[in-house]
């Protein structure tokens, strides 16, 4: 068993990630430092992140104080709320699904060369922002706020 520790930066169209043993507080400290060092100019840093226990403990939560990043949790039982798993879905379904792999330094070469191609493969910043734009007018339109309620009428 082994546990992908993936990020994706929305700004770059990018995904990375280190195949780890174990989830734990140490490897997502890990994570979350090379979030940061991909964003050196000191801007605020929004990391979404599942519910999991390991994730909220004090050393997390000092370390995100003092590099100016903002942890934003989902619900539980939510990972359909995390905007992020669509990108890492396509990873599962590329180099997990239907795949025997000798073993974990196969499995981890095989998820790093799709990381790489993809990363080679991103959508151009023009029609990815395009795109963006294009998601948030359609539920504005309808009222729609970000929980799928409508939003009340003044």
């Amino acid at each position: 068993m082994r546990y992908l520790h993936g990020c994706y930066s929305v700004g770059d169209d990018a995904l990375w990630g280190v195949n780890r043993k174990k989830k734990g507080a140490a490897n997502t400290l890990a994570a979350l430092t090379s979030i940061r060092a991909a964003r050196p100019d000191g801007a605020p840093t929004y990391v979404i992140l599942d519910n999991l226990s390991t994730h909220k403990g004090e050393t997390i939560r000092r370390w995100a104080r003092k590099n100016l990043v903002e942890l934003c949790f989902t619900p539980t039982y939510a990972s359909w709320a995390d905007p992020i798993e669509a990108y890492f879905g396509r990873l599962r379904q590329f180099t997990v699904a239907n795949s025997n792999h000798r073993n974990h330094t196969v499995q981890t070469r095989a998820l790093h060369a799709y990381l790489r191609w993809r990363n080679m493969n991103a959508r151009h910043p023009d029609v990815l922002a395009a795109q963006r734009k294009e998601r948030a007018r359609i539920p504005s339109e309808k009222g729609i706020r970000w929980s799928g309620r409508p939003a009340l009428a003044a």
